[in-house]
């Protein structure tokens, strides 16, 4: 059988090699092993027996399935997200060899699957959330890191501090998308949030501990590395304090600089280096929301 466990193990080693944050990797493994399961109900065991309709069916599956510990339809996040897994794991096949997955189905673009977008406004008042105090100033980075240099969740908890170039005006991403490494600018503006950061409240922080040195631009109160999710308790803070009632997430203050980039009169090309992006086909669904 072609199909198999080995073969999610090696899609699960190639995932983890181009740096994807955990939990895409952790979702992508289980939402393709679900279209296995899919697969064995109809006894396709092999990746040739895979048609469009195949695609097309199991889609229509998704919309009338459940969710398995609550109730209710599987939101189109959900569904979206298990189509993007399987698009990588079709990508996965044709750069290893190991067979070939045409994932083309093209689901329409509605208030639930469109990316959430900020308003200028929106991210000022994200700013005038934060406090004076060192958590407020780390807010400050937090935000400059993610918005007014567009990285990626992963990319922004793995920064280091010596990644932070704060005389060259530079952001060094050694953990892009992929292991593409490359050079974020940064405003003046963010300089300086980093800096007060760098200089002030994280040299408080450091003092916690002295003995624990750590390498980590973000640090916790335990003077570790920030994981993902306290990075992301932090925006969710703010955002409450903004009184925005959106869902905003790190993805989201990226999707905004992007957008709010293109509003200003960069070209295309010009965000899609800003933001790391492989090809100019990922950069493009933001010229739309810019002219929205």
């Amino acid at each position: 059988m072609e199909i198999n466990i080995v073969l999610i193990e090696s899609f699960e080693k190639w995932l983890k090699t181009l740096g994807y944050a955990e939990s895409t990797v952790y979702l992508s493994v289980r939402y393709v092993s679900d279209f296995f399961f899919y697969l064995e109900s109809l006894n396709i065991t092999s990746l040739e027996q895979i048609q469009q309709a195949t695609i097309t069916s199991y889609h229509e599956y998704l919309q009338t399935r459940s969710y398995k510990k609550k109730p209710g339809a599987l939101s189109q996040n959900y569904i979206a997200g298990n189509f993007n897994a399987l698009k990588r794991f079709g990508r996965y096949l044709q750069v290893t060899g190991k067979g070939n997955l045409e994932i083309t189905l093209q689901t329409p673009v509605n208030k639930d699957t469109a990316k959430t977008i900020l308003t200028r406004e929106e991210i000022r008042s994200l700013y005038k959330a934060c406090e004076n105090d060192y958590l407020g100033i780390r807010d400050r980075a937090i935000l400059s890191i993610y918005y007014g240099c567009g990285l990626r969740r992963n990319e922004g908890i793995s920064l280091d501090i010596k990644d932070v170039m704060l005389k060259e005006k530079l952001v060094f991403v050694k953990a892009g998308k992929g292991c593409r490494e490359r050079y974020v600018p940064m405003t003046k503006a963010v300089r300086e949030d980093l800096e007060t950061y760098i200089y002030q409240a994280r040299e408080y922080i450091q003092n916690f501990r002295r003995e624990a040195k750590s390498e980590a631009l973000f640090l916790s109160m335990q003077v570790n590395r920030l994981c993902g999710n306290q990075v992301l308790e932090r925006v969710h803070k703010l955002t409450n304090a903004a009184g925005i009632n959106k869902p905003v997430g790190l993805h989201t203050l990226r999707h905004s600089i992007a957008t709010h980039l293109l509003q200003s009169g960069l070209t295309l090309e010009e965000v899609s280096q800003f933001l790391g992006h492989e090809s100019l086909e990922s950069t493009q669904i933001y010229t739309h929301l810019a002219h929205e």
